[in-house]
């Protein structure tokens, strides 16, 4: 992996009051690039089976914060697995990329505050090495 590269799994305090400070208002979609662990890195004791792989962990997560996302009125709206890198380097072909959309930066913000989406995080982090998470504006010009 390049060394410029972050491997981050956690947005810093700044990259969170960004988010909650933009002016605008309406819909947001979250680019979600995903890379994961070979094996999960549970805590011992955390959960009953530990001994799978990170993507199995990250998909337990996946699928509680699922049903949070809906229930804010947000929804999945693309998923797909990267396979071959067509433009840049390649040292970093993500394992999965997602698009989530959610009504408001409020609702997002809301569901990271919330105690069932802070107990499903165990298998976030169990199961991801890094991702890149990237806030955008529903539309745009550049292709029509």
């Amino acid at each position: 992996m390049n060394q410029q590269m972050s491997k981050r799994r956690q947005p810093t305090a700044q990259q969170i009051r960004d988010l909650r400070d933009h002016p605008r208002k309406g819909p947001i979609q979250m680019i979600n690039l995903l890379k994961f662990r070979d094996r999960a890195q549970y805590k011992p004791g955390e959960v009953d089976d530990a001994e799978v792989s990170g993507e199995v962990a990250y998909w337990r997560y996946g699928k509680l914060v699922g049903q949070i996302v809906a229930g804010l009125g947000g929804r999945i709206i693309w998923s797909g697995t990267p396979e071959v890198v067509a433009i840049g380097d390649g040292e970093d072909l993500w394992d999965q990329a997602v698009i989530v959309e959610y009504p408001s930066r409020e609702a997002f913000m809301a569901m990271i505050s919330m105690p069932e989406y802070q107990a499903a995080h165990v298998h976030r982090e169990a199961g991801l090495d890094h991702q890149k998470l990237i806030e955008c504006r529903p539309g745009g010009e550049a292709i029509s």
